[in-house]
């Protein structure tokens, strides 16, 4: 059966580093899905959830922050500012993080400021999504 090796590196660690028989992930116009021979391709992703199915069929779900994607016939190489293991999402600090960002966007006085805080809520609502969706909810 042919696969893949996948790298998944944040700018902290590699959260991510063996073989696989797919991945898809949230391309900047859309979701991508690659599988072995895929024709060699370098993008921006945007924040959301990479699914990564092993060579046993096993799942292992990362959110990025965005980032970019480097795909070769029989390589892919995520690189993010900031990934996070699905089994360490949690979506109720997502959400407050959110809220407090949206209290900063309210007091932003510049357009930089606010494309800052606008870009981080993006990100925010896609983890809190992501979580959400892997069942991620924690209760304190």
């Amino acid at each position: 059966m042919a696969s893949l090796h996948v790298d998944v590196v944040s700018a902290e660690e590699s959260l991510f580093a063996g073989e696989a028989k797919f991945v898809a992930l949230p391309g900047e116009v859309g979701e991508l899905g690659i599988l072995p021979g895929h024709t060699p391709l370098i993008s921006r992703i945007r924040p959301g959830t990479v699914k990564i199915v092993g060579v046993d069929g096993s799942e292992t779900n990362i959110f990025v922050a965005g980032g970019i994607l480097e795909v070769q016939p029989h390589v892919v190489t995520v690189l993010s500012d900031t990934a996070i293991r699905a089994e360490d999402l949690d979506e109720a600090k997502a959400l407050d993080a959110r809220r407090r960002a949206e209290e900063a966007l309210q007091k932003a006085a510049s357009r930089d400021d606010i494309a800052v805080v606008e870009a981080e809520l993006e990100m925010l609502a896609a983890q809190a999504a992501a979580a959400r969706r892997l069942g991620r909810v924690r209760r304190s």
